[in-house]
């Protein structure tokens, strides 16, 4: 059943709020269960103006983290702003300061025509405002976006750190919000660098686990292979990559930043960095492979038809094949061009009509032979018997990937895909957990079994959800045995958010800890465990 919203309380998710001076306590219903310890911790963005001069893009407002601790059965929520020199000195000047994703900042009306001619001499400021994620690196929390800048963050106070520049430490001009981190610690990201050649290319980059020495691991970052990009000065826009034990896949979109547009954007006419995407209507999809440890690019030529892609769901290996399990859009548009703050605080006719010209969202499951052999033309590689995928070779030796659709809905997407990550990532598995979107409106929670495609939904009216993490219990069996935790803002109700924690294996409801504020969106986030290091 699709729920409609006239009434239009989604808005209250893309509002400003005011920082927390010190945790709130919530109203807890039902149970807590006792293996629930530590935090969730999530970022999302917080401040939608400065002053009169307002941020236009879903992805623009400032950085906000948001957290819920667990005690004895009992939950408090805190949250802040988290101290980028984006936010700082947005909040010292009362405007914009910093470029945004799709806000432009006009330079500084006090300043003459030559301090702004050598202060554009000087480069591009790129921004650090992290509001997409945190995840841990050695014993620290970063919070960050998809620029070079992190942010260290203490995950006990709230406060921030520091600023690190990755490009001081490896070739990369930006990295994802979504590395995939390992059981050790060990963390893989993915950005695009320069290449050989003055080429574009992309680079995963490992950062070892936390050092017997207690030197930064950052430090000691390094690149293990790289990814050619289908066009030299044009690298696609990636956000995820996937990794199964042994391999990396990395999909390369239409969707293209244009480095020509991007660099001379900033010097002439105000614009910001959604200007300098555009699509590359006869490319496709190209998907790379290549060898973890030791890294090694794989060349072999896998293609498929265009898609716009955020998120991967899961890769595992099976019987010489990669399994590559994506939430895609159908076509080569950019999703994002349909997140501008104005689309989303539409009323709600205003709202559909505008998914209705967007890309249509799609899970897939895209399979990759391992073993390719230039005489197999014409016929499908594909051998694993529980899959409606192909892959087809080419007489240019090129493999055309065709997927199978694990579930497709009109205008509801299966978005902000997890998994049991601890037990599952980069394996085998069965089910996938999600944020629904309805007309690009969180307002469900969704289940889905990559195995059979049966799914589970809850959903209340006006309530709308974020990103489901997914959190074991340590005395069960079964892959689904655990719960699922996500902020609900229920804009309409006496208290305006709750923590929803649900049974992972129907989608009931377990506990909720209802909060008097306003939560504003989140992104994503992390349940942290007790007993990290808080500096």
């Amino acid at each position: 059943m699709t729920f409609e919203h006239p009434a239009g309380s989604y808005k209250k998710i893309f509002e400003t709020c005011e920082e927390l001076a010190e945790p709130l306590p919530t109203t807890v219903t039902g149970r807590i269960p006792s293996y629930l310890r530590g935090s969730l911790l999530r970022l999302g963005p917080g401040l939608f103006e400065v002053g009169d001069e307002p941020f236009y893009h879903l992805f623009d407002g400032q950085a906000f983290m948001h957290k819920f601790d667990f005690k004895n059965g009992q939950v408090t929520y805190f949250n802040k702003f988290i101290r980028t020199d984006a936010y700082v000195r947005a909040i010292t000047e009362k405007r914009v300061v910093i470029t945004e994703f799709g806000t432009f900042a006009y330079p500084d009306p006090c300043k003459n025509i030559f301090s702004r001619f050598f202060s554009y001499f000087k480069g591009v400021e790129v921004t650090d405002n992290c509001l997409v994620n945190v995840y841990p690196i050695g014993e620290d929390f970063y919070a960050v976006t998809e620029t070079n800048y992190i942010t260290k963050v203490n995950t006990d106070t709230l406060e921030t750190l520091k600023k690190v520049d990755m490009c001081n430490y490896v070739n990369i001009n930006g990295v994802t919000a979504h590395p995939h981190i390992e059981a050790d610690g060990t963390v893989y990201n993915i950005g695009n660098c320069m290449g050989k050649g003055a080429t574009l290319a992309y680079n995963i980059v490992k950062i070892p686990p936390t050092q017997k020495d207690k030197s930064d691991p950052i430090e000691k970052s390094k690149v293990v292979v790289q990814f050619p990009s289908a066009e030299r000065f044009k690298p696609s826009y990636v956000h995820s990559f996937g990794m199964s034990e042994n391999y990396f896949v990395f999909v390369e979109t239409p969707v293209k930043i244009n480095l020509l547009k991007f660099l001379s954007a900033w010097s002439i006419r105000g614009s910001n960095y959604m200007d300098c995407f555009e699509s590359n209507e006869a490319q496709g999809t190209n998907f790379h492979i290549a060898k973890k440890s030791p890294g090694e690019y794989i060349d072999l030529k896998f293609k498929g038809a265009a898609i716009g892609m955020f998120h991967h769901i899961n890769t595992y290996e099976d019987d010489g094949f990669l399994v590559v399990d994506l939430c895609a859009w159908k076509g080569f548009e950019f999703v994002y061009n349909y997140l501008w703050l104005a689309n989303l605080r539409a009323n709600w006719d205003e709202v559909k009509k505008a998914a209705m010209m967007a890309p249509q969202p799609e899970v897939r499951r895209y399979v990759i032979p391992l073993d390719v052999h230039k005489e197999e033309q014409g016929k499908n590689l594909v051998s694993l018997p529980y899959t409606t995928a192909t892959a087809t070779m080419h007489s240019d030796g090129m493999v055309w990937l065709e997927p199978e659709v694990l579930f497709s809905g009109p205008r509801q997407a299966f978005e902000f895909p997890q998994i049991d990550y601890k037990r599952h990532g980069g394996r085998n598995y069965t089910y996938a957990y999600a944020l629904g979107l309805n007309h690009f409106i969180p307002d469900r929670i969704c289940k889905l079994n990559v195995k059979t495609k049966e799914t589970w939904v809850w959903q209340e009216p006006d309530s709308y959800p974020s990103e489901p993490l997914f959190v074991q219990n340590p005395d069960g069996v079964d892959e689904d045995d655990g719960i699922l935790l996500t902020i609900v803002a229920a804009p309409g109700a006496q208290k305006p958010a709750y923590l929803l924690i649900l049974n992972a294996k129907d989608l009931s409801e377990v506990a909720r800890a209802e909060v008097d504020y306003s939560i504003p969106v989140t992104f994503h986030g992390i349940n942290a465990p007790l007993g990290f290091r808080k500096n």
